[in-house]
């Protein structure tokens, strides 16, 4: 079995890589080249692609969440609902990727984006993805070189294919709420149903469990610790043998709560990827509001 690699990757760890010619990994000793992809976004915050103009980790591809890892749909598909197959396929050569490449994918926001690309290139069947922890800050704070060039790799030929990963739809999500644990990713007060700046209506998927993911990292904006994550998903229902689902706004930092997940040494959870904009976007479906 290939040896599974961790899902972060220090600003240190990743110099020292882009460093070196290749990674040298796996059962049979695979060589591998190192991709690095900038996937900085935020709601109604600057545009990514003029961020990354502005100075991005050497070698670094820009890649684009609203377009390439998201498409358009119905409102009740959410916000960012998960591109065809063809499609992420076709952006990932666009990136240069080929078959057994390593990929780092980093933002400017602890991760909560770049976690999109590391659970889409998961779920499509790449295996050594990681995501920069701490994001650009981290690597700023080490005082490693930023570039401004456009990078426009060769068009590489990597093969994608759907279905690594478990996912959930609206009514799997509202079964895993009580047979098992659903995670909410969103900040408390939408949780709750105090505000809600985005979607239709406020509050959150009955039987949901508020788990801010602002609560997985420290006050650097990097992951926790393994163990004090697991401690902390211990108190919120969770064990390895759980089921667990997580979903969020439209389902970005959803990934992000699963990176989370996976850090502490659990399970890959199962995604909602329509989320709570495609949930409240259904009149059938019900909402509830409370400070569980």
């Amino acid at each position: 079995m290939p040896v599974e690699l961790p899902p972060l990757i220090t600003a240190a760890a990743l110099d020292v890589a882009l460093g070196a010619e290749s990674l040298w990994s796996g059962a049979g000793r695979r060589r591998s080249t190192w991709r690095v992809l900038d996937v900085r976004w935020m709601l109604g915050g600057p545009p990514g692609r003029q961020e990354y103009e502005q100075g991005h980790i050497p070698g670094a591809v820009y890649v684009d969440l609203d377009t390439e890892l998201a498409r358009h749909g119905l409102p009740t598909d959410g916000r960012h609902p998960l591109p065809t197959e063809d499609a992420f396929q076709a952006a990932a050569r666009r990136w240069g990727l080929d078959d057994d490449d390593a990929v780092v994918v980093y933002d400017d926001v602890s991760g909560t984006s770049a976690a999109r690309a590391w659970w889409m290139l998961r779920h499509a069947g790449v295996r050594e993805v990681r995501v920069l922890d701490g994001g650009l800050a981290a690597w700023r704070d080490a005082g490693m070189p930023l570039e401004t060039d456009t990078v426009e790799p060769k068009p590489g030929g990597i093969h994608l294919s759907f279905g690594t990963l478990p996912t959930l739809d609206a009514d799997a999500a509202a079964a895993l709420a009580h047979d098992g644990v659903l995670l909410d990713a969103r900040a408390a007060e939408r949780f709750r149903g105090d505000v809600e700046p985005v979607d239709p209506r406020p509050g959150h998927i009955p039987g949901a469990v508020s788990a801010p993911t602002t609560d997985n990292l420290d006050a650097d904006g990097r992951m926790l610790p393994p163990d004090v994550l697991a401690a902390r998903f211990a108190a919120l229902g969770i064990q390895e043998s759980t089921p667990v689902g997580v979903y969020c706004g439209s389902g970005v930092t959803a990934a992000h709560e699963a990176l989370a997940l996976v850090t502490a040494g659990l399970p890959m959870p199962s995604l909602y990827a329509g989320s709570y904009s495609a949930w409240s976007n259904d009149p059938a479906r019900p909402v509830e509001t409370s400070n569980r």
